[in-house]
């Protein structure tokens, strides 16, 4: 998809929205009043699933990732095994995807194709974007209750087979995994139980079976948690053409992903997953400074359309593994 689309909430549902905590009255930096409300914005954080601080004075990155650590209670992680494309910062902060302005980003749980995923993700706006630019969110319990039930027990009884190919069209595996060593990506995929085959001196090619459904940690809830639709191949329509497509052969996209058993995923199927994402799917107005703290489990994020520039900042931590 790279169309835009109508997502934000009209300022009265922004104003009675307690997830929105104006903070915009505080006169200490942002900084001193996070140390001295963590327990109160992480039960926030539980509660909702998600909680936008707005109105704190945060005067630079490195003091965004000060707050982060502060409230996830541990040093950031590293972003390992990506899958788009972003700069790195300090201190383990990164650019949000650096797809250009007229995609949209479909929504999707950070990391949800790999074994292993951060719990809690921090977002800062540095700049809004002139139009656009929002990060909407969706519930994930609430998209795996809205996907019609036969298909849902399909993905539940298979899971998901990722299948990633390397090279020009995508992104290098040397970015992905953050190395030039081909003995530390071999190292990488056997601890994390994906396969890989060497298609030539440049061109690596990766498979990882997931499962689609995952339970919550602490509530036991069970959420949508796969990225299907995005590796799908009917989600390059807008970056290769049909006949590339042909030519290349549905295992050799840049991506694409299957039922867990190696079956094809119909395109219909990925139309049905858009659009439960597309219903449930909300956004806020990016203001300056904005922090926006999420579940990764709970709650997806996208991005946007946009025009003008845009900088949005993200922070990971809490890492999961299964």
């Amino acid at each position: 998809m790279d169309h835009a689309l109508s997502l934000e909430l009209d300022p009265t549902t922004i104003a009675a929205d307690s997830r929105i905590h104006d903070l915009s009255e505080v006169k200490q930096s942002g900084m001193a009043w996070v140390k001295s409300h963590v327990q109160e914005v992480n039960n926030w954080v539980e509660r909702d699933g998600f909680a936008l601080l707005r109105g704190l004075n945060i005067v630079s990155t490195n003091q965004f990732s000060a707050i982060l650590e502060t409230l996830f209670g541990e040093r950031l992680s590293q972003y390992v095994y990506r899958s788009s494309p972003r700069t790195a910062l300090n201190n383990n902060i990164y650019t949000t995807t650096e797809y250009h302005a007229d995609q949209v980003i479909l929504q999707h749980n950070e990391n949800a194709y790999s074994n292993v995923w951060p719990m809690r993700m921090g977002f800062f706006c540095v700049i809004p974007a002139t139009t656009g630019g929002c990060t909407p969110l969706a519930d994930s319990r609430e998209v795996y209750r809205r996907i019609p039930s036969e298909l849902r027990d399909k993905f539940e009884r298979l899971g998901v087979q990722y299948v990633r190919n390397y090279g020009d069209i995508d992104l290098p595996w040397q970015e992905v995994f953050q190395t030039e060593s081909k003995a530390e990506v071999e190292q990488y995929c056997r601890q994390n139980e994906i396969e890989f085959t060497w298609l030539d001196d440049k061109r690596l090619q990766t498979k990882q079976w997931r499962p689609a459904v995952m339970r919550h940690p602490k509530s036991g809830e069970k959420v949508w948690f796969n990225q299907a639709h995005l590796f799908h191949c009917s989600s390059l329509d807008n970056q290769l053409s049909a006949q590339m497509r042909d030519s290349i052969g549905s295992e050799f996209l840049p991506r694409n992903a299957f039922f867990g058993d190696g079956s094809e995923i119909s395109d219909q199927d990925i139309k049905l997953i858009n659009q439960v994402y597309q219903d449930l799917t909300f956004a806020y107005p990016w203001q300056k400074n904005d922090i926006l703290l999420l579940d990764n489990m709970l709650f997806t994020h996208g991005r946007e359309a946009y025009t003008g520039t845009r900088k949005v900042l993200v922070g990971m931590a809490n890492i999961a593994s299964a």
